[in-house]
């Protein structure tokens, strides 16, 4: 196998070894090259301390405990730092790690002196291997690579094995987030061959990885160690999970192996919990496994979208009412919604996040029929979410009903819907849209500034998007004539009153027809 090396890591190693030094290419770079992958990062272990690295690369950052220089980009081909986006290239010294007492950090880093030392103290064994570039030939291809693999890690890529290097319960005990790095390796390296079933967790496509048994089950008995770990570094490893192209496996692991339970126990709550006649999974008809079907087919590729179909109802199991085929689950996207927003918040998602798929879970039940909802209906749809969001919102609908066991993704009524959007996009839908504003109120109708102004706007708002044509300046004053007789505490009595008649009507509909075929 030729292993292809770029030039710069070539010229690194040799700087290296000139300086007297070992090199070598090691962890999950040299896993990447075994599986025939574009490494992400490159990283090279040798013996040479950081002051000594620094002596051959003056103008690398040293700024961490753990004895790794930063390779700056001026010794990578000469490419200028604002137009690079490749791979980084880290140098660090052998080393040993002692204690963990935070079961996160080492409590001191010592330097090795030998490569078997360092391999030793890596997570897992297609982790552990490293590479020697003999690089003393002119051409590439006559250059000479030895594997140096010392804890069975090649054995385990051709078995697509995922174990601990050493004594799992050791490595997990060392560095909690190791769990969560193992069932996300198992889930990145299995690519995008997701299983018919996805309750049943031990049935396996070929192409898939597995975690070795007696490293899940150190995952299993260390998992309560998971509550050490720092939210943003949980988050982080979560997230690549559902970005994944197997994400409901990652999730099954992250159950079975009860990590889960330490950093989202609300989706423990969903499992067992029976759903209704508008799911079709047989025996496994219960929330947990529609959620994790809505994930599996989830049609996005965006966080947020993913995050949404997968926790989309995650309020059934608070608002169920009633058993069997004809139970209830009314409400459950406000309950859901508000649940996830805490969910993420815990977990110290970015604002605009959290923000994002707390609206797609909340407005996941929005009803459209062709023949019951009409412009204005939509036009309430496109108010609460934005037009910008809309083609997300039927991502999730798409997730929401494969998982629910519907054959057809996109039906002719949500193709409808996506028609009706366009149609009224240009449609006023916000006080700033309307025709008037708050100076035209004062100008012309001698409506004193204040509170009073912002709620007859809303009223007027209200009553254009129900329809359209009134939105005129002429139109609109003399409507304003009117709400003006009002008192403030009645005009927004008013704007109550029919937000609520909205959402009873919506209610209804729904309630009519619980699901959008």
């Amino acid at each position: 196998m030729l292993y292809k090396f770029p030039q710069y890591i070539i010229e690194v190693i040799q700087s290296l070894e000139r300086a007297g030094f070992e090199a070598f290419v090691v962890g999950g770079c040299v896993r990447d090259l075994l599986l025939n992958n574009e490494p992400k990062d490159w990283d090279i272990a040798t013996n040479g301390k950081p002051e000594d690295i620094l002596k051959i690369f003056p103008d690398g950052k040293y700024e961490n405990d753990f004895g790794t220089v930063m390779l700056p980009l001026k010794y990578i081909e000469g490419v200028a730092e604002e137009n690079w986006n490749g791979p980084n290239v880290e140098i660090t010294t052998y080393r040993i790690e002692s204690k963990y007492s935070d079961k996160r950090h080492p409590d001191e880093v010592k330097f090795a002196k030998t490569l078997e030392e360092d391999l030793s103290r890596r997570d897992f064994t297609v982790n552990a291997m490293a590479i020697h570039v003999t690089c003393n030939m002119k051409h590439e291809t006559e250059k000479k690579y030895e594997i140096i693999d010392l804890f069975g890690g090649q054995e385990d890529l051709k078995k697509k094995i995922i174990r601990a290097v050493g004594e799992a319960e050791e490595r997990f005990d060392e560095d909690a987030l190791r769990m969560m790095r193992a069932v996300r390796f198992a889930v990145q390296l299995s690519g995008n061959t997701p299983h018919p079933n996805p309750l049943l967790i031990k049935e396996r496509g070929e192409s898939e990885w597995e975690i070795e048994e007696k490293t899940f089950l150190a995952i299993k008995k260390n998992s309560k160690n998971l509550k050490y770990v720092s939210h943003e570094r949980i988050q982080d490893e979560f997230d690549k999970i559902m970005l994944s192209e197997n994400p409901s496996k990652g999730v099954e692991l992250l159950v079975e192996s009860k990590l889960m339970d330490e950093f989202i126990p609300e989706i423990i709550a969903t499992i067992g919990v029976k759903q209704n006649r508008h799911h079709y999974f047989g025996p496994y008809n219960t929330v947990y496994a529609h959620l994790l079907a809505s994930l599996e087919k989830c049609p996005s590729e965006k966080l947020e979208v993913r995050l949404a179909s997968f926790f989309h109802d995650i309020g059934k199991p608070k608002s169920k009412r009633g058993e069997g085929e004809m139970s209830t689950f009314y409400s459950h996207e406000y309950i859901g919604a508000k649940m996830v927003e805490k969910i993420l918040e815990r977990m110290k998602y970015p604002r605009k996040i959290i923000e994002k798929t707390v609206m797609l879970v909340k407005n996941h039940m929005f009803y459209y029929n062709v023949d019951e909802v009409g412009e204005s209906g939509v036009r309430r749809v496109v108010q609460k979410v934005g037009v910008e969001n809309i083609s997300d919102l039927i991502d999730v609908r798409i997730a929401d009903r494969l998982g629910s066991g519907v054959a057809k993704a996109v039906p002719y009524k949500l193709r409808h819907f996506k028609f009706m959007v366009e149609k009224v996009s240009s449609d006023a839908i916000s006080v700033k849209q309307l025709k008037i504003n708050g100076n035209d109120l004062i100008a012309e109708l001698k409506i004193q500034p204040g509170p009073k102004i912002g709620a007859i706007l809303d009223v007027l708002l209200a009553q254009v998007i129900d329809d359209q044509t009134l939105n005129e300046k002429e139109k609109l004053l003399e409507l304003a004539k009117d709400l003006d007789k009002k008192d403030l505490a009645e005009l927004r009595a008013f704007a109550k009153q029919k937000i609520e008649k909205e959402k009873k009507e919506e209610e209804e509909l729904m309630k009519k027809k619980y699901w959008v075929e």
